[in-house]
């Protein structure tokens, strides 16, 4: 029996980095997340992973993580203080002053405590011009240096990586940085080899896909959330079915009259510009119908309010529900999310994309195998 590589996924939210690795063939043997309603969600859907639901800067020491248990560390701390989103909404000069800044230290402890093989940080694509670049030149510099290693180096590149490339229905960018213990490696070239093969075993990996690809398939929404799908349209709906015909949390937010009136007369790419009205938000997409035939944007923690961006189904008069998100995030319909409306819609939001993380799984696959 082939041995399945051990992983630890820190600031795992819901799970959708470790939906993409178990994909992949992996083990997730440990998660750490400090909201407990999304803790409880994760453990829902794996429930062979022991979970840590504490903050994490409790948790690190030898106690609770062991030299060795695990070849390969995921995940990345919580985005809001890095993302230029969050950065409008926050008061001037307070970045350095946001404690979720540096929760990234903790990630660093627990690599040096486990000394995995590699690991694989994930994070919003501002990380990378906040402050200059200082924030993330401090990153590569925790991991890179050899004297928080007892001599030991992680060599670490990193890849802005755009979800549509990967065959997902979402213009989302993500920084992927990994870190790979004492061998330095090309990031491109191991991407593209990892293309490659995938490409041989699923020749429509990386075909685009629309928004309609992606959730055509789905019914109208119930009342409880649980509803039997449509006959299969397109290999990316077959992907998310995974041999399954129904699916969970597909229930539809309810809005006021206000907000349906404002959004009978907004149409298909518009947004809150067509209406006679100021409205007041951070947002520029506010108030956005999307498009059938395109992707949509990031999907983020608000997808249920019409003023938090372009999430207006297409064709009715609402947000689009948590499954429909899902959908656009990749997670298989089998992924039943629990907790309350806003942590789902948190849990949602906040995830590495499956489809995007299993990628990633093959390239970590790829270099652990080269060494």
């Amino acid at each position: 029996m082939e041995h399945k590589l051990k992983v630890i996924d820190l600031f795992a939210g819901c799970g959708g980095f470790s939906v993409g690795f178990e994909k992949a063939g992996y083990d997730i043997v440990k998660a750490v997340e400090f909201d407990k309603e999304i803790a409880s969600s994760y453990s829902h859907n794996h429930p062979n992973t022991l979970m840590y639901a504490e903050d994490i800067g409790k948790i690190v020491d030898e106690e609770h993580f062991n030299k060795g248990e695990a070849e390969v560390i995921i995940g990345g701390p919580p985005c809001q203080g890095f993302s230029m989103a969050g950065a409008r909404i926050r008061e001037k000069n307070a970045f350095m002053n946001d404690p979720r800044n540096y929760l990234f230290r903790h990630y660093v402890n627990v690599v040096k405590i486990v000394r995995p093989k590699i690991f694989v940080f994930e994070n919003v694509k501002g990380i990378l011009s906040k402050d200059k670049g200082k924030i993330f030149k401090e990153i590569e510099n925790a991991f890179g240096n050899p004297e928080n290693f007892n001599g030991d180096r992680y060599y670490l590149h990193y890849k802005v990586c755009r979800a549509v490339e990967y065959g997902i229905p979402q213009r989302r960018e993500r920084v992927i940085l990994i870190g790979l213990l004492n061998h330095d490696f090309d990031i491109e070239d191991i991407f593209e080899e990892v293309r490659t093969n995938i490409r041989e075993r699923e020749p429509h990996f990386f075909d685009a896909v629309t928004l309609r690809d992606a959730i055509s398939d789905i019914p109208a929404p119930s009342s409880t959330g649980v509803i039997c799908l449509s006959e299969t349209q397109t290999l990316y709906q077959e992907r998310m079915r995974d041999g399954l015909n129904k699916t969970f949390n597909h229930i539809a937010s309810k809005h006021n009259q206000l907000a349906i009136g404002r959004m009978d007369k907004v149409l298909a790419g518009q947004n809150w510009t067509v209406l006679n009205e100021n409205i007041k938000s951070v947002h520029s997409g506010a108030y956005g119908r999307l498009e059938w035939n395109s992707p949509t944007m990031t999907i983020t923690t608000r997808f249920d309010t019409p003023a938090g961006g372009r999430f207006i189904h297409p064709d009715d008069n609402r947000t689009l529900t948590p499954r429909e998100a899902a959908r656009v995030q990749s997670f298989p319909d089998s992924f039943e999310f629990t907790g309350s409306k806003s942590s789902i819609c948190k849990q949602i939001g906040n995830a590495v994309p499956p489809k995007l993380a299993y990628f990633l799984a093959n390239v970590v696959k790829l270099l652990l195998c080269e060494q």
